[in-house]
């Protein structure tokens, strides 16, 4: 069992964020226990990259002096799983709002949604969603989003070295991705839709790796919180 002294020298936690928790929580939460288990005052805790809320998965959290190496977590290359449902959009491109355009799908095959990916491989051009945590002018863009403010977004250029369908059920598409740090899913599943001459919003997300960490190997935050007991 690990001890105080430990979580203090540096630890690399593997844990898989439930739904509907924010990468902030989960940090807060296993600091919080941590001190706890252990009746510390004070203990370095940060995650190596956000989770949106409505995503679930691997999520990289330090402890102590292993925080000095979230940038290199950061760094590295993470695969994600998910679904974009074609047909239909929304502000935010996810689930978090409601739907606020629809398309015509009649015209899209398989071979097309299939062929349409190598587009979105390699070093690719793409506007982070106006919801999201990125800050413009001191601001997060949810809030300018929120209030309703337009913003100008600049573009990014990041890398997909895999972009591959894994099952198509109706206007459900099944996808395994591969991508730089500072991908969008959200903006690859809005991308995707336009390409398509259609539309298409996220609706599931799953981060399964980070580098070589799996999120096979991670566990829930309550699996977590009974060890240190």
């Amino acid at each position: 069992m690990l001890t105080a002294e430990d979580y203090q020298a540096g630890q690399v936690l593997l844990i898989d964020k439930p739904l509907t928790w924010t990468s902030f929580q989960a940090v807060n939460k296993l600091r919080w226990e941590i001190r706890q288990a252990f009746n510390i005052k004070k203990i370095k805790v940060g995650h190596a990259g956000t989770l949106d809320p409505l995503a679930t998965g691997l999520l990289i959290i330090c402890t102590g002096k292993m925080t000095k190496q979230i940038n290199t977590f950061q760094g590295q290359d993470k695969e994600y799983t998910g679904t974009f449902i074609i047909g239909s959009t929304t502000p935010s491109y996810d689930l978090e709002t409601e739907i606020d355009k629809t398309f015509p799908t009649e015209h899209i095959t398989e071979d097309l949604i299939r062929n349409t990916t190598a587009q979105f491989t390699g070093s690719i051009e793409q506007f982070p969603p106006i919801f999201s945590a990125l800050k413009k002018d001191g601001k997060r863009l949810y809030e300018f989003a929120r209030a309703g403010e337009d913003v100008e977004i600049k573009s990014r250029t990041v890398s997909v070295s895999v972009f591959e369908i894994t099952t198509i059920e109706g206007n459900n598409i099944n996808f395994r991705v591969v991508c730089s740090k500072g991908t969008y899913i959200r903006s690859l599943a809005h991308d995707f839709g336009k390409a398509l001459n259609s539309g298409a919003h996220l609706s599931v997300l799953r981060r399964t790796k980070i580098g070589e960490y799996h999120v096979d190997d991670a566990m829930s935050p309550e699996d977590f919180i009974a060890k240190l007991s």
